[in-house]
């Protein structure tokens, strides 16, 4: 059985246009003001477990959210049955919400200057015909390399291939109204190691918009398990602090809680610890973040926000500046500035490298300190910055690898840890909204026995 093909998906996104304009008119009838916004998903997941087929689904699910203005009073309602008699109950629905609900003078529409009435092409859509046998066998043959990697692999926690194709429509009652197809791929694989009765798990994936940039499943399933055989045997640290790495695809959430001290619900709550810091150095002089929404083909990439606004480049760090905040339409408002399309999150946060070299740069530069390449669990303070994680990953010495290392604890404050920044590698990830290498911190406090 194959997937749905382009020309359905462009059929079906043509009846979501429909179904986006009803609803509009239906609320202008009534006097209101209104947004509404469509997203429907259709795909493939496969799983197995130590190589046999445990789970295929078949999804087809899609939604339909309008929110209706009354002045300055807001409704919301959804339905995910788009028949024309379930769109007007969500219609009514959220109209009756609103006039019920307390007028607030910072809700409405975005302004209409900012919406992307010319949304461009960004190139989101790569359709590829995998059926179900083929689906499945990409994901064995992951949990194959895995398994037959090493003798120390005695486990597998299975393994998943995914393949998914979206529909993203909205309009306003500006006359906004605009669409785009897109894909995405993901191969991914756990397996578990084992030495003297002590075990340990990792996993690896790959993701893409086009199914042939996918890694490859061997590449997926050895690195999955040269990752759980390399942390067999983890070692205690003393408490202590020493200079610290986050791997790269951890160092994307340490400027992810940059990206949330930033947003605006934080800053006007007055729950962020860079309140009034726009324009001030939070970060050493020579690092850069910048953010492009329009690379073709790319995971995070959107012509336009949730809002309908046009999303643009946009510099979020220069010279270790603050340049922006990251706000919607309701919190531009409330803090008396324009909204900079980020109704719904951040779009290829790209952070510059100051280092040529990739990891084994920083660890020579590091020489000896703690390399990240987990983090467990969750103490962060959003108003204090105050920064406590578990974490797992390596102690290294003279540059090298030596041990690995789990059941510690990372303690910082987020300012501080950010102006502490040495160094950015150039081993960048990039499967994720934002895009980074690894990064040196001169030091850190840790916890362990």
């Amino acid at each position: 059985m194959s997937l749905i093909t382009k020309k359905e998906l462009q059929k079906q996104e043509q009846q979501l246009r429909e179904a986006v304009k009803l609803a509009l008119s239906l609320a202008e009838k009534s006097g209101a003001t209104a947004e509404v916004g469509v997203t429907k998903v259709a795909g493939l997941s496969v799983s197995t477990r130590l190589e046999q087929t445990e789970n295929i689904e078949f999804n087809n699910d899609g939604s339909l959210g309008i929110s209706v203005y009354l002045g300055n009073r807001k409704g919301n309602a959804s339905t995910s049955d788009l028949q024309t008699k379930s769109i007007q109950q969500a219609v009514e629905s959220a109209l009756a919400i609103a006039k019920y609900t307390s007028e607030d003078e910072y809700s409405g529409l975005a302004d209409k200057e900012l919406m992307a009435f010319n949304a461009p092409d960004l190139d989101l859509y790569h359709q590829v015909e995998i059926d179900v046998d083929q689906a499945v066998q990409l994901a064995i043959e992951a949990e194959q390399y895995a398994l037959n990697y090493d003798q120390r692999i005695v486990n597998s926690e299975g393994a998943t291939f995914n393949s998914h194709s979206g529909i993203r429509v909205y309009g306003n009652t500006y006359g906004m109204l605009q669409s785009y197809l897109s894909s995405r791929y993901s191969l991914s694989c756990s397996v578990i190691a084992a030495h003297d009765e002590q075990l340990e798990r990792d996993y690896e994936y790959t993701i893409s918009r086009e199914f042939d940039r996918l890694d490859s499943a061997q590449w997926v399933g050895e690195k999955s398990a040269q990752k759980a055989v390399e942390r067999l045997n983890p070692q205690k640290l003393s408490t202590r602090e020493v200079p610290v790495i986050f791997y790269n695809d951890i160092a994307t959430g340490l400027i992810g809680h940059l990206a949330g001290a930033i947003s605006g619900g934080a800053l006007y709550r007055k729950s962020s610890f860079l309140v009034d810091k726009l324009g001030e150095k939070i970060l050493p002089d020579w690092f850069e973040i910048s953010e492009h929404p329009h690379l073709l083909k790319q995971l995070a990439s959107s012509p336009f926000d949730s809002e309908g606004v046009k999303t643009q480049d946009r510099t979020i760090i220069e010279n270790g500046i603050l340049q922006t905040y990251l706000l919607t339409s309701y919190s531009a408002r409330k803090l008396k500035m324009q909204t900079t399309g980020h109704a719904g999150g951040i779009h290829n946060w790209q952070v510059k490298p100051n280092r040529l070299g990739g990891l084994e740069t920083l660890l020579r530069e590091m020489d000896t300190g703690l390399l990240v390449t987990e983090m467990l669990g969750s103490a962060i303070n959003g108003v204090t910055g105050e920064y406590s994680r578990g974490a797992a990953g390596y102690w290294v010495e003279k540059g090298k690898l030596c041990y690995p290392v789990a059941e510690i604890t990372i303690a910082g404050q987020l300012q501080d840890m950010y102006k502490n920044i040495v160094a950015v590698a150039n081993d960048i990830e990039h499967r994720s909204n934002i895009q980074t290498g690894s990064i040196l911190l001169e030091r850190m406090k840790i916890s362990g026995q």
